[in-house]
């Protein structure tokens, strides 16, 4: 595996593997590696001949209260992970690398960014695509790899693709979860064990609400009321969304279409804040 951390030295590894006529498949990532990002490059593996993996935590997608210099960086599992996972090149840059000093551009979607996350963290996804955009421009993949945990940004993405005319698809994994339920997050690390066992609720209101619509109900109002009512039984956890949405384009919806419709939450347990979402 090649571990880089230029611009320059990522274009030529990138332009050396489409030479060689490998399909190249492209990761981005916030670093902190974990068994969501595993299954990822599994995925991608099984879809590309090589995988590159960035592990970047942009500054342009937090906010000035965020936790942008709290965020996890473990560069030495980073590179654990990747090797173990058949990576071909780990692309490192620095904040100074990607977005140098005089650095005064930005890339937004409009619409399918504007609710939700875009509500509560309204630089988050002007700062994924600025920083998106960027690395597909120095590694040119065939398939960019996203996970269904960050369901909106999939959306966004996948917008800012089909309107720029960007030659490449998208491929999407599931969230993956731990025993308990629990959807794997960076983020969690920040949980105490009592603040971990609190958070479980909101996974138990997301099955909660797929129960009901297998059973019948197509109300977003009754299935959104019921899991706002389990939320709410713990005093930790408090929801800062609970949206029954379209997943192309993140509006809410008049009725449940099962297999069509996902439910997104947004929480804060205590100071921390975590997503999740599922399909109804």
């Amino acid at each position: 595996m090649q571990k880089i951390d230029s611009i320059a030295a990522m274009r030529a590894a990138a332009t050396e593997l489409t030479k060689s006529g490998q399909r190249v498949a492209l990761l981005p990532t916030l670093g902190a590696l974990h068994a969501g990002h595993a299954s990822l490059i599994r995925l991608a593996r099984a879809r590309g001949d090589a995988v590159v993996v960035s592990a970047f935590v942009n500054p342009l997608q937090f906010g000035a209260s965020e936790d942008f210099a709290r965020y996890p960086r473990h560069e030495a599992a980073d590179v654990a992970w990747c090797e173990r996972e058949g990576v071909a090149v780990l692309f490192t840059p620095t904040a100074e690398e990607m977005f140098p000093k005089h650095f005064s551009t930005s890339v937004a979607e409009e619409r399918v960014s504007k609710p939700l996350c875009g509500v509560s963290r309204p630089a988050l996804f002007r700062g994924v695509l600025t920083c998106w955009l960027k690395l597909l421009h120095i590694v040119q993949p065939t398939v960019l790899v996203m996970g269904e945990k960050d369901l909106q940004q999939i959306a966004v993405v996948q917008k800012a693709l089909e309107d720029l005319s960007l030659p490449m698809a998208i491929l999407t994994g599931p969230t993956v979860r731990e025993a308990d339920g629990m959807a794997v997050s960076a983020r969690n690390s920040y949980l105490t064990p009592v603040q971990r066992e609190e958070a479980l609720v909101v996974y138990q209101a997301l099955k909660r609400a797929k129960e009901m619509v297998a059973g019948g109900v197509r109300s977003p109002d009754r299935v959104m009321a019921e899991a706002t009512h389990i939320i709410g039984e713990k005093r930790r956890v408090r929801a800062i969304y609970i949206g029954v949405v379209d997943r192309q384009t993140m509006e809410a919806v008049r009725e449940v279409t099962p297999g069509q419709s996902w439910m997104a939450v947004a929480f804060w347990v205590d100071e921390v804040r975590l997503t999740d979402n599922i399909m109804l």
